[in-house]
């Protein structure tokens, strides 16, 4: 069996019906799934993990052999694939994470996928261009990506792009854009609530509630 299909089996031979149930209808029935917890899910393949990370290069054959299943766990897996080949994936490679971002769209993968660009920026620059791109495009998951991916930069935030990126994203009644807007800032209070305040002062009448409110539940 190649790597795909032996953790299928395990995934398989560890299914719960009825946690899968509920755990579709959390997505709201969009996608399959196996019906396995995160913390179990993760420990199946903890040791196929440990051995992936030794490989030079990302394994993409098998990442569409994932995104090709309709369970969910599999596209979880990719996720948890591609942050322990946090070395290997490199800015090349941001088309390839941009077609994932696509695929099978939910705030739950885009979410996740948003931390996997966020590593490629933490070492490659070249990233900060593209996320203005993706700022200003159409698909509302390509943008939230833009919108988050420094959600765990701290004090290394570029404030001028995440400024101009929320600028960009500002104006529309998309809710998973304005409650990424809100995320961005409310996690950014963390680190640097002046900045924050002076964003919404700035540009409050431009924002949608949502946003504002997110983005001020820390800020006195």
């Amino acid at each position: 069996m190649n790597k795909y299909e032996t953790i299928k089996k395990l995934f398989e031979t560890h299914s719960n019906p009825e946690r899968a149930i509920s755990m579709s209808k959390y997505m709201k029935d969009q996608f399959s799934f196996y019906g396995i917890a995160a913390s179990d899910r993760r420990n199946l393949y903890k040791d196929f993990l440990k051995t992936e990370k030794k490989q030079d290069s990302i394994d993409w054959k098998f990442i569409e052999q994932c995104y090709a299943d309709n369970h969910r766990e599999f596209q979880y897996l990719v996720y948890d694939y591609l942050l322990a080949m946090k070395k290997q994936v490199c800015f090349e490679d941001i088309s390839a994470v941009k077609g994932l971002v696509m695929a099978k769209s939910w705030w739950d993968t885009v979410d996740m996928l948003a931390q996997v660009v966020g590593n490629i920026a933490l070492k490659d620059s070249r990233v900060e261009e593209e996320m203005l791109a993706w700022s200003r495009e159409e698909n509302i998951w390509v943008q939230r990506i833009a919108i988050l991916y420094q959600l765990r930069f701290k004090e290394k935030t570029n404030t001028s792009q995440l400024e101009q990126i929320l600028l960009n994203c500002l104006g529309t009644n998309e809710f998973f854009i304005n409650k990424a807007i809100g995320w961005s800032l409310r996690e950014y209070s963390k680190t640097n609530p002046d900045w924050v305040r002076d964003f919404l002062e700035k540009y409050q009448e431009q924002m949608a509630n949502l946003s504002i409110r997110e983005a001020s539940k820390y800020l006195s």
